[in-house]
């Protein structure tokens, strides 16, 4: 079983339980899954942009574990010279196993090799109790290949809970061991 999973479920739950007072253990809130996402804006030459989005398959399979769908244009846009179909980007969903890997792996290996690193945002949750991290480098992802790069990137993870409360959303997330700036670092 991954550590953070079964830090979840020996810890965090009880926890979560007893501080919002929930009455089964089955209403405490989880995390359902993480969307993983990056956008492509350049090249302009859709071929050129292919070759670009391959390069990109190839890193989230290495981070994520899993292959990501490319994201394609919905319909054409004449002033960004986009056409229908033309890639625009990749996104991975993980759930399960996959998922408790990769916020293992985004707390404890990933999001210490940012620099400058103070701590990920306390005000990226949605109302929903879903909260959003960017991350400016693919890079800190220790599997990807610096040589096989053609340039860095940033990414968008999205983590995806089934609690509508932002506050336990924030406990669960802080409790599981994701690094939040401290309150005097906001001012």
């Amino acid at each position: 079983m991954n550590r953070l999973k079964q830090k979840y479920q020996e810890e965090v739950v009880a926890k979560l339980q007893k501080e919002f007072k929930h009455d089964n253990v089955f209403s405490v809130g989880k995390v359902k899954k993480v969307v993983i996402n990056m956008g492509v804006k350049d090249p302009a030459d859709p071929k050129a942009r292919a070759k670009v989005i391959n390069n990109i398959v190839d890193q989230f399979t290495v981070i994520a574990g899993q292959k990501p769908q490319i994201t394609k244009a919905r319909q054409s846009i004449a002033n960004f010279k986009l056409r229908e179909g033309d890639p625009l980007g990749v996104a991975v969903t993980l759930r399960g196993q996959r998922m408790w890997e990769f916020l293992d792996k985004l707390v404890s290996i990933a999001l210490p090799r940012v620099k400058d690193f103070r701590g990920i945002s306390r005000k990226a949750f949605d109302g929903q109790g879903n909260y959003s991290l960017g991350l400016e480098e693919q890079i800190v992802f220790p599997e990807v290949d610096y040589d096989k790069i053609e340039s860095i990137r940033s990414l968008q993870i999205n983590i995806v809970t089934n609690t509508k409360d932002d506050k336990e959303s924030f406990k669960m997330l802080e409790l599981l061991g994701f690094p939040f700036e401290k309150e005097e670092d906001k001012k």
